[in-house]
């Protein structure tokens, strides 16, 4: 577990219970013939429409794990009609709009699959990643994100390990599933940025959003896991998703000062909201749309029309504010 100097803020992040987390495993799957199905038919979509819903799925997942935390801090200031906002806000983010973006892209596969593509990310953060952003904040002064970026480099080895060695248990039948790892909650109070570097700052935000991306992917992973019977499998993808959010995202956090205000939290929700209502999801409609792409084009508008429903009943709730 990384054992960095922010693990010694007291106030838990809003962590999701065992109750949930079989919820959101459930909400996020989807029959394993869908996937099948699914994994064959996105051989014919556009690599750009492919690209796309990469995108969206990075997005929906950053915001469903930032409302996430603005929700708790809403809760810390005494708005608890602003936490539930926020948190359902969240909830349609990942169960709805990024699950339909995953089957779109079929991002779900086999149980083998699954775990090749985690170790590939898992591979490419530890090797790469990490390395190169600590490297990077260390020149440019920023000593404790160099810190958390080498000591999430180290994180993301073992998880590749683990799932190098779950790997030959499904595909040999030798070994079993190694047990899942625990999460060493980070609070994320509001505040300001801890770096000081635009370079720092801006891999802050590219690691957040990874680590976003791979919560949400190790949750329809473990579903996936559920519905074929591994439960071992669901219960180590569970645990390092838990990490991957409630460690990592969250540890990056409190660097990048992401959570302020309430007022200042909904303002950047209705600020992305609109964004994607009115400028990314139509973009990437008209794209789908022009490529022959016409059911991914169908979710980029309906998704389109959900965000700026989502902006304005933030922008209802910032105008009730005092």
């Amino acid at each position: 577990m990384v054992r960095h100097s922010i693990r010694m803020l007291l106030v838990g992040l809003c962590t999701l219970t065992a109750a949930s987390q079989a919820a959101t495993a459930v909400a996020l799957a989807a029959p394993a013939d869908q996937h099948r199905a699914t994994h064959t038919a996105t051989r014919a979509l556009h690599a750009q429409t492919l690209s796309d819903l990469a995108t969206a799925m990075k997005g929906e997942a950053f915001a469903y794990a930032s409302y996430s935390l603005f929700a708790t801090e809403a809760d810390r200031q005494a708005h608890p009609a602003v936490g539930k906002l926020f948190r359902s806000t969240a909830q349609t983010e990942l169960n709805e709009h990024l699950r339909e973006a995953s089957t779109l892209a079929g991002t779900v596969g086999t149980n083998a699959a699954n775990l090749r593509q985690a170790i590939s990310g898992e591979t490419y953060e530890h090797q790469v990643m990490y390395r190169r952003f600590a490297d990077q904040a260390r020149t440019d002064g920023d000593l404790e994100a160099a810190k958390l970026f080498t000591e999430l480099a180290a994180d993301e080895g073992r998880h590749r390990d683990a799932y190098r060695t779950a790997l030959t248990a499904v595909t040999t039948g030798r070994g079993t599933i190694p047990a899942p790892p625990k999460a060493d909650t980070v609070s994320v109070p509001a505040g300001l940025p801890k770096v000081k570097a635009a370079r720092t700052k801006a891999n802050l935000d590219t690691a957040m959003h990874g680590e976003a991306l791979a919560h949400a992917k190790y949750m329809l992973f473990a579903a996936q896991a559920r519905q074929t019977g591994n439960s071992a499998l669901a219960r180590l993808f569970e645990g390092t998703a838990n990490v991957e959010l409630h460690e990592h995202f969250a540890g990056e956090a409190v660097l990048a000062g992401m959570v302020r205000t309430t007022k200042e939290n909904l303002r950047k929700a209705i600020s992305g909201e609109h964004n994607e209502a009115t400028t990314l999801y139509p973009g990437f409609a008209r794209r789908a749309t022009a490529v022959g792409d016409t059911a991914v084009a169908r979710y980029f508008r309906n998704t389109a029309a959900d965000e700026a429903k989502h902006a304005t009943a933030f922008q209802q709730t910032l105008n009730q504010l005092h």
